[in-house]
């Protein structure tokens, strides 16, 4: 989706890695932007990475922390079209703060379990 290249080829269970090279940013870079951005994911090497691991070419994201706030595949789907609006404008700090805006409004729509 999005032009995302997902390692595995699907999303065989909670985690994978985004290989990001289509999208002209390192695994550092769009790291940083993610969490301006109000997201949090981990740099990961891919298989055969030809960039060094301190900046890798992909992502490893994981989908526990939100499907147990109760986000569904709607949700997953705005998300992806945030993130590769993310990848898109890694490098503006002004659209990042409004994405942030964007996604601190979504998730208060799903709150932490046990947390008031």
């Amino acid at each position: 989706m999005h032009g995302f290249d997902i390692v595995s080829g699907g999303t065989d269970n909670h985690l994978m890695v985004v290989d990001l090279r289509k999208k002209n940013v390192g695994g550092k870079d769009y790291t940083d932007a993610l969490d301006k951005a109000g997201i949090s994911a981990s740099q990961s090497t891919i298989p055969n990475d030809p960039n060094p691991p301190m900046n890798p070419s992909g992502v490893r994201l994981g989908t526990p922390a939100i499907t147990t706030r109760g986000m569904t595949e709607d949700d997953m789907i705005w998300l992806a079209a945030k993130m590769n609006d993310i990848a898109a404008n890694w490098q503006d700090d002004a659209a990042l703060a409004a994405i942030k805006a964007e996604v601190e409004e979504k998730a208060a729509g799903f709150p932490v379990p046990g947390i008031s």
